[in-house]
């Protein structure tokens, strides 16, 4: 199981309901394309990675690093998911506050219309919560619990603990198969940055805890637990240290370098414009990349923006035209034609062949003021408002 740590700056607020509209249609698009290429195992798998998680988080729009990805993905994939779930044959369950109370229940209805064994789900759901909130003692306490289960029984759970005093979050990840005890190291993650002493009664040294009553705060915490290696600051810019420039500017020049044009896949693509590529490219690759590529959750913001301005606005129109690419794309592909949906698939292939022969160049700040200056002409939207045209015309830029 993977292990490591991650710093999950704890923000507060709710998502506009621009961005929320458009978090669930893509975010449904996304998971559609995924059972369909892959199946609902593959699915469950991705939730319960926590690299995939946030770069889903970023290619959606939310703040890069923040814990606001948990709590307004996992919303915005209950609303979608939830509204196909009779032919996706996957149930979201919970959320935050109110919401993860709701579980049982949920579990129990969903049970009753499919023939799931609906206690052993709600006896799994409480576990999973109990063991991080109780057999973990982190400092975390638990505010959010999202239970996803298929009508193969299988299931993962992705919740989020909240320390106030240090202003840090910690999230959660289970995943049914690679659970064989509950109170025996569970998690196939933990993100969160280590807070001190650490009483994880769910390790494998903790046998003689469970048994006997033994101090284990007298141990190293990593020996106690050991957390996913994904650090994010709390910087809220996106700098060029956080993201891989080399996969990042293959995406760029696969699309807005006019001598890529000739691939057959972009042809399938034509009269998409070079904006809309990069941000199908970056889609592309979180539906059909491996796990290694998610270490730089941060390059995958460089789709849609984020809805505080960082790296740059949420370009609306753009974020609208791959929602409407990717939903033609699945319906085809559903009536026999899967020309277009392979032409996606294969945009995060190309970037990855340009990829071996790239060296980045030092075009990170240019290409981010690029995007800050063009994105009146995309619909950019923040928080606070519209993007602005600039007051006087931006610089013309060679980034490669």
């Amino acid at each position: 199981m993977k292990r490591g740590h991650a710093d999950l700056p704890l923000h507060y607020g709710t998502v506009p309901p621009w961005l929320a509209q458009r978090m669930c249609l893509l975010g449904g698009a996304i998971v559609e394309a995924i059972v369909i290429e892959y199946g609902r195992k593959a699915l469950l798998q991705r939730l319960s990675d926590p690299f995939w998680f946030q770069s889903l988080g970023c290619v959606l729009g939310m703040d890069w690093h923040s814990s606001g990805i948990t709590t307004s993905v996992m919303n915005a994939l209950k609303k979608a998911i939830n509204k196909r779930s009779s032919e996706l044959g996957v149930f979201v369950c919970g959320g935050r506050g109110k919401s993860s109370r709701q579980t049982p229940a949920e579990l129990l209805e969903i049970a009753a219309h499919t023939g799931l064994n609906g206690d052993e789900l709600v006896r799994n759901s409480r576990l999973s919560a109990k063991v991080d909130n109780t057999a973990v003692q982190d400092g975390f306490q638990l505010y959010l619990h999202s239970f996803i289960v298929t009508l193969d029984g299988d299931w993962a759970v992705v919740q989020q603990g909240m320390n106030q005093n240090n202003r840090m979050a910690r999230r959660y990840h289970w995943l049914s198969s690679s659970i064989k005890n509950f109170t025996e190291e569970p998690h196939t993650s933990v993100c969160g940055k280590n807070q001190g002493l650490i009483l994880n009664l769910t390790d494998k040294l903790a046998s003689p805890t469970k048994s006997g009553i033994m101090d284990l705060t007298s141990h190293r915490p990593d020996k106690l637990m050991n957390e996913i290696s994904l650090i994010l600051p709390d910087h809220h810019e996106v700098h060029a240290e956080d993201v891989n420039l080399k996969r990042l500017g293959a995406a760029l020049i696969l699309a807005h370098e006019t001598e890529v044009k000739d691939f057959e896949s972009l042809l399938l693509l034509e009269g998409v414009g070079p904006r809309t590529i990069q941000s199908l490219t970056l889609v592309s690759e979180v539906i059909h990349g491996t796990a290694s590529r998610f270490s730089d959750p941060a390059r995958f913001s460089f789709a849609h923006g984020g809805k505080d301005g960082h790296p740059f606005p949420v370009p609306t129109r753009v974020y609208d035209e791959t929602i409407e690419i990717f939903d033609k794309a699945i319906h085809q592909a559903k009536l026999g034609d899967s020309d277009k949906s392979e032409a996606l698939k294969n945009l995060s292939k190309i970037s990855q062949e340009i990829e071996r022969n790239y060296t980045p160049n030092d075009y990170f700040d240019d290409w981010i003021r690029k995007e800050r200056e063009t994105s009146y002409l995309y619909g950019g939207k923040t928080v606070k408002g519209d993007a602005k045209k600039p007051g006087k015309e931006g610089t013309q830029l060679k980034l490669w």
